[in-house]
């Protein structure tokens, strides 16, 4: 099956294998995926499965929301996420259902989409991996600095794109191809090897791997 779910960041463990090795890996919890709502072709042109995350009160859910929420028969959540699927899995499917981690299996290869930790206001050393100047023999205050970045006369101006200083992080990312190491179907969790965007309790996106 193609579809995804959205889980939380736990943190990051390590695990060990039968030969001894230690693996770093990261605990989703991909609990509670709620379906809201189901497209096929006939109605809306495509196929897709829209899901619910998370917990949100009722007072904080406004009222459009909440009828289309009410119609479901589906607790709000803080997250509404549409995954594409083909048309013949829709059958598997039924609003108001849930989505569990079974859908996906140890060895596996998935897609983790996620926000970057922000670091703020960085410079073209940390932002850019640029090099910096050696800092002595009379180079004063100069040996992080980002160098030229202007022209000549001729084109007179700074080029779009041109790596200066400026927000850090907290941009959408996908890590490729990570491999899950273990599925808890019990407690509805998913780790997998190695990191994943964001920092720890925040919101990330489960796929197949489309290049795996």
């Amino acid at each position: 099956m193609t579809i995804g779910l959205v889980g939380r960041k736990v943190g990051m463990t390590r695990i060990f294998t039968d030969d001894g090795d230690t693996l770093p890996v990261t605990v989703l919890d991909v609990s509670d995926n709620r379906i809201t709502q189901i497209k096929s072709p006939d109605k809306d042109g495509y196929a897709a499965v829209q899901v619910a995350f998370g917990k949100r009160r009722a007072s904080r859910v406004r009222k459009p929301l909440a009828g289309h929420l009410a119609k479901a028969a589906v607790e709000g959540g803080h997250t509404l996420r549409e995954f594409r699927l083909k048309p013949d899995e829709l059958a598997e499917l039924k609003v108001g259902g849930k989505i569990g981690v079974e859908i996906f299996k140890v060895g596996q290869k998935v897609d983790v989409s996620g926000v970057t930790i922000g670091k703020g206001f960085a410079g073209v050393i940390k932002r850019h991996h640029f090099s910096s100047n050696r800092a002595s023999h009379g180079n004063s205050i100069s040996h992080n600095r980002p160098g030229s970045t202007g022209q000549n006369q001729d084109p007179g101006r700074v080029f779009p794109g041109k790596r200066m200083a400026g927000h850090l992080g907290n941009v959408r990312r996908t890590v490729q191809n990570l491999v899950v190491v273990r599925v808890d179907a019990e407690r509805q969790l998913l780790l997998v090897k190695g990191a994943v965007p964001g920092s720890s309790g925040r919101d990330l996106v489960v796929r197949p791997a489309v290049k795996g």
